[in-house]
């Protein structure tokens, strides 16, 4: 079956806008983050507390003790988004321009200098595998990866097009006690909490 010109980038559009619609609603009455991806919604189930938002809190520390005054490494909102990807995220940290973050809404993706997930017990896969599709397609240049469940972690750059699309052509892989790399910064990793250690206590993260 044949598609009148025009008529699909429109549809895809107002599919988008519909998910983003319903996530932005669904944010502010659930818990847990829920994502737009261009596979459809995405819905996390972190835990406000624990080895989590520990880890986040760490590396954001870390990461502006070696940055220049210009430039943080943000948590929380505004959203990066690629409405022409379909593609809606919520880095936990985001090495971003100060400048950069002077705008009325979401973030534009290709503004960031990294992007830094710390991956959730609840969903691994969203981190591992999807982002690492989704973030070359939307142009962030370093996606850096810390996983709490086997202290372990990977660092992805050097976007590069292939048949599939925009793809990340280096990954290094790091365990925790190991100096990383995030675009021009190098970090500690000791000390970063493990979920096993809080298993008794956080058993919900």
């Amino acid at each position: 079956m044949t598609t009148a010109s025009g008529r699909a980038p429109h549809t895809a559009s107002h599919v988008y806008r519909a998910m983003r619609d319903v996530v932005q609603s669904m944010n502010d009455t659930l818990p847990g983050k829920f994502e737009i991806t261009t596979k459809g919604i995405v819905h996390d189930m972190m835990a406000p507390v624990g080895p989590h938002e520990l880890t986040t809190l760490h590396l954001r520390k870390r990461l502006e003790k070696v940055m220049p005054e210009d430039i943080v490494a943000h948590t929380g909102e505004p959203d990066v988004e690629d409405e022409s990807a379909g593609i809606m995220r919520r880095p936990d940290v985001m090495v971003i321009a100060l400048a950069d973050m002077e705008v009325p809404g979401t973030f534009d993706p290709r503004t960031l200098v990294a992007a830094v997930e710390v991956v959730s017990r609840s969903n691994p896969e969203n981190d591992w595998v999807a982002k690492t599709r989704d973030y070359p397609l939307i142009g962030i240049p370093v996606y850096a990866i810390f996983d709490p469940r086997t202290g372990e972690g990977a660092v992805f750059t050097d976007i590069h097009t292939t048949p599939d699309g925009p793809r990340y052509a280096i990954r290094k892989d790091f365990v925790y006690g190991e100096d990383v790399t995030i675009a021009d910064w190098t970090i500690p990793t000791d000390g970063l909490p493990r979920y096993q250690d809080e298993r008794s206590t956080e058993a919900g993260v």
